[in-house]
């Protein structure tokens, strides 16, 4: 989880990939009114996030019905959007990839091809409640550094 900008999908790919594990990136499960807000510079609201919230829910609750290890990229920025996608917390393990506002706005001036807009990013950070329950992972270093780190304290 964390901000848009901050690596979600480039290290949940890279981690799913050598784990063997099944990837998700919530940004597909949004309906087509969420992007086309987004792409306009609109902000999410609640009411606007809680269909998404609702499929992802069913999602991860697939997954842990069917034994099945996976990666799901979300912001889930906001402590009861957590509490929703994460029903047990014995089989979801939340990951925060955490940086700077400098550091991600540079990241997503350099991105191409996404609907979410540079101009958004202050108000992620304005929503973000940072988790307490959570591992942290500072998003400083590279992609496969932080995979390394992810791997070394979960002992995978």
């Amino acid at each position: 989880m964390g901000v848009s900008g901050s690596g979600k999908s480039t290290i949940g790919k890279l981690l799913a990939q050598e784990l063997n594990w099944l990837f998700a990136d919530a940004d597909a499960f949004h309906p087509p009114s969420n992007v086309e807000k987004m792409r306009q510079g609109t902000p999410l609201d609640d009411s606007d996030r809680q269909p998404w919230l609702q499929a992802l829910h069913c999602l991860i609750n697939q997954w842990i019905d069917s034994e099945c290890d996976a990666i799901l990229a979300c912001s889930a920025l906001k402590a009861t959007h957590r509490q929703m996608l994460s029903p047990d917390r014995e089989s979801v393990k939340l990951i925060y990839l955490r940086g700077s506002f400098e550091l991600i706005q540079a990241r997503l001036h350099q991105r191409q091809q996404h609907f979410m807009p540079v101009a958004l990013l202050r108000n992620q950070f304005d929503t973000l409640e940072e988790p307490k329950d959570a591992l942290q992972i500072d998003i400083s270093d590279s992609p496969a550094e932080i995979v390394r780190r992810i791997r070394g304290i979960l002992g995978l």
